[in-house]
């Protein structure tokens, strides 16, 4: 569970798996894998029987890497995290912030997983699980990530919440790279959950988590906009960019980079309409508009 506590004692956090249950679903991963890694063993054996003993031994480490290894990573990305164990165990992979993970994440713990489940039995995870708090192994440590629990009696998940139509796309050039994941993930199990709260008190938690993004992000809190709204607009923001980052076009393989300003080839440049005659008109004093003095901060209702 997350450390965020309100003043109902209401604890908002995700339910981290403990061990019995990761175990049984890395049990049924492993079951699948080495059932399949036989299989193409056999395979590769009567296919490579014409070879010396040097190109076996090649072939069955290729194949062990490919089948124990790149499989789990490859399935871990392309499911958000939901093996076939996890999948019949109700479990799931996520970031610390409880967002879905990536390649990258995926990645480190399948590396992590050569030596804490193959060449150790699992002895080395079942340690690290036991000490942890949240029941992570050393893969999940190093790659930021942890395993949570999806089928919850009683419980539902429930979606962040949009923000205000008229917040949408404001705060594009705020910089978020400063944001901790702790923070992240307290700031969205306040939005899924702020309906269940006390109004003062959850107008004090989001006035809260609010001056701490805006520590954080180094920009002075907008002025006018409530906190919770902020904070939803704020992680609209960041969901859209994560989704831009991923499906972003990739260059093509063997291409030229093109320098900044230059035209793309194979792209016709857009042209620029005609600009419209200027008709000169008399001058006239324009106002200057009187800016409203700045906020200093949330302030929580009293």
């Amino acid at each position: 569970m997350s450390d965020l506590v309100t003043g109902d004692a209401v604890v908002l956090g995700l339910r981290p798996a403990r061990l019995p249950s990761r175990a049984l679903a890395i049990l049924l991963d492993l079951v699948v894998y080495v059932a399949g890694f036989l299989l193409i063993s056999v395979g590769l054996v009567l296919a490579t029987a014409s070879l010396d003993g040097a190109a076996r031994a090649a072939v069955s480490v290729a194949s062990f890497l490919l089948v124990l290894v790149g499989v789990p990573i490859a399935v871990e990305t392309l499911s958000h995290g939901r093996s076939l164990g996890k999948a019949a165990c109700g479990l799931r992979v996520v970031r610390d912030d409880g967002g879905p993970i990536r390649f990258r994440h995926a990645l480190v713990r399948g590396a992590f997983g050569v030596f804490e489940l193959l060449l150790t039995f699992g002895s080395v995870a079942c340690i690290a699980s036991l000490f942890s708090e949240r029941g992570r192994r050393l893969g999940d440590v190093f790659a930021g990530t942890l395993v949570i629990r999806e089928r919850v009696p009683g419980a539902r998940v429930m979606p962040v919440p949009p923000p205000p139509p008229w917040l949408a796309g404001r705060f594009g050039g705020l910089d978020l790279s400063a944001v901790p994941d702790g923070l992240w993930l307290a700031i969205r199990q306040y939005l899924t959950r702020m309906g269940q709260l006390d109004p003062q008190v959850g107008a004090s938690m989001a006035a809260r988590l609010a001056d701490d993004l805006v520590a954080r992000t180094g920009a002075p809190p907008p002025v006018g906009v409530p906190a919770a709204a902020f904070l939803m607009a704020v992680v609209h923001e960041r969901q859209s960019r994560d989704a831009a980052r991923a499906f972003r076009p990739q260059p093509v393989p063997g291409a030229a980079p093109v320098a900044y300003g230059q035209p793309v080839p194979g792209v016709m440049p857009p042209v620029a309409p005609a600009p419209a005659p200027v008709v000169p008109v008399a001058a006239v004093p324009v106002p200057v508009p009187v800016e409203p003095p700045r906020a200093t901060g949330f302030a929580p209702p009293a």
